[in-house]
């Protein structure tokens, strides 16, 4: 009889390892809810006192008796009181728990002490926020939702982008219509290139104009040519197309004016002219100079125009997303003026601190901590700012070139004519010649 209930149990230990490794693989939510939550949620109960006591959570209240500085003068010792934690509660990728602070905390102590926590929960990360007065929540992830991203839905709308997955779970999108201008900062081979290319191909199949300035000789907005209503690829010619679009920016203000409205979404659909995409990549090229007074005016030029075009664009239809390798404010005061109109912000893996800082310090300190721990291994991961004002680390969805390519071949027959743009480069050619 002994042998066989051995033989009986080996078997079912083995079938639930088998289905336990399916579930992982195939059903992870469900072998998470199943197994790794109860699991730590027991973990969390069994090691929350000692993990608050080694990493200064508690409060020490001292005894009734008196005491003579910090010597105890009848023996009754000082009692640590931990934090009072709430029953972890289950989330598709992890879970969380909610801290009631004692008097004299803050949540700074305990962001000190996420890193200890995911060593004691053995979990990936832990994020610290604090959703009201004298609490913390804190957000366990069992494991890395950005190892291996799949795509997320989202509605198709008009100016949104499906880009990739959020730490969350949930889509990343960006909704020019929601955030209108954004900031993209990331070091060669962190992603960025990549987000822009599933930036571009998300907006193909919408009704609305693209215009690329890559003063890299083309190099990466170049595989999108038969989809762009325009493609600069020096600063000279950037120059004469953020003027063109800037008068046109006046005209559309005009119209509105007219109309009585105060964008042109409250426009007549008939009326209202094509929403106009300027995406800009690597930024610095616009800003630096060589010394010479052309070479100095043309920055200043294109300073002027973009910031022009970032102040005053979102009602009528005109949306920045500027990219760059290094955004410091060694390029000029115009870069900084310019980053504070840009709402949305992403910071892929940087080479300095300073682009970091400049990209994301504004907004939120910790975000700028987290995007500087983003490893070389980690491509197309990034740190971006929400519309509610918070942040999240995320993925981009890989974008190949052959992919790009096929998507503008595919939808150059919806590239709107800027014919304000044609003007602009038609009479700089024939300045040329």
């Amino acid at each position: 009889m002994g042998p066989m209930v051995l033989a009986f149990g080996l078997a079912a230990l083995a079938w639930v390892l088998v289905v336990g490794d399916q579930l992982r693989r195939h059903r992870p939510a469900w072998h998470w809810y199943l197994a790794g939550y109860p699991a730590t949620a027991l973990r969390v109960a069994l090691t929350w006192r000692k993990v608050a006591l080694l990493n200064d959570l508690t409060v020490t209240r001292r005894p009734a008796r008196g005491l003579l500085g910090d010597l105890i003068v009848k023996g009754d010792p000082l009692r640590p009181a931990t934090p009072r934690l709430s029953f972890p509660r289950a989330n598709r990728i992890g879970l969380t728990a909610t801290v009631r602070l004692h008097a004299g905390q803050t949540p700074l102590t305990y962001m000190k002490a996420a890193d200890a926590l995911v060593h004691a929960w053995k979990v990936h990360a832990v994020r610290v926020t604090s959703p009201e007065r004298g609490l913390v929540l804190l957000t366990a992830t069992a494991s890395d939702p950005l190892a291996r991203p799949g795509l997320a839905s989202a509605p198709a709308v008009l100016l949104s982008a499906l880009i990739g997955v959020l730490e969350t779970g949930g889509a990343w999108v960006m909704d020019l219509r929601l955030v209108p201008h954004w900031l993209i900062a990331g070091a060669t081979r962190s992603g960025k290139s990549t987000l822009l290319a599933r930036l571009i191909t998300q907006l193909a199949p919408q009704p609305v104009a693209l215009v690329g300035i890559d003063c890299k000789g083309g190099m990466e907005l170049g595989l999108f040519a038969e989809r762009l209503s325009a493609l600069t690829t020096c600063r000279r010619e950037a120059v004469a197309v953020l003027t063109a679009l800037v008068v046109d920016m006046h005209d559309r203000m005009h119209a509105c004016r007219t109309a009585g409205v105060r964008s042109i979404w409250e426009l007549p659909e008939k009326l209202r002219p094509v929403p106009v995409v300027v995406i800009v990549d690597e930024i610095a090229e616009l800003y630096l100079s060589d010394g010479r007074r052309e070479s100095k005016a043309e920055a200043e030029q294109c300073s002027t125009l973009l910031l022009r075009l970032a102040q005053l664009g979102a009602a009528l239809g005109m949306h920045l997303v500027v990219a760059g390798q290094r955004v410091g404010s060694d390029l000029g005061p115009g870069v900084t003026a310019l980053r504070a109109q840009l709402g949305g912000r992403i910071c892929h893996r940087v080479n300095d601190p300073g682009t970091a800082e400049m990209t994301l310090g504004d907004l939120n300190k910790d975000a700028v901590i987290v995007a500087q721990s983003i490893t070389a291994d980690e491509q197309g991961v990034a740190v971006c700012t929400g519309p509610d004002g918070g942040w999240s680390r995320a993925r981009s969805h890989l974008t190949t070139t052959e992919e790009a390519m096929a998507t503008a071949r595919k939808h150059g027959a919806l590239t709107p004519e800027l014919r304000v743009i044609d003007r602009a480069l038609a009479a700089l050619e024939g300045d040329d010649q």
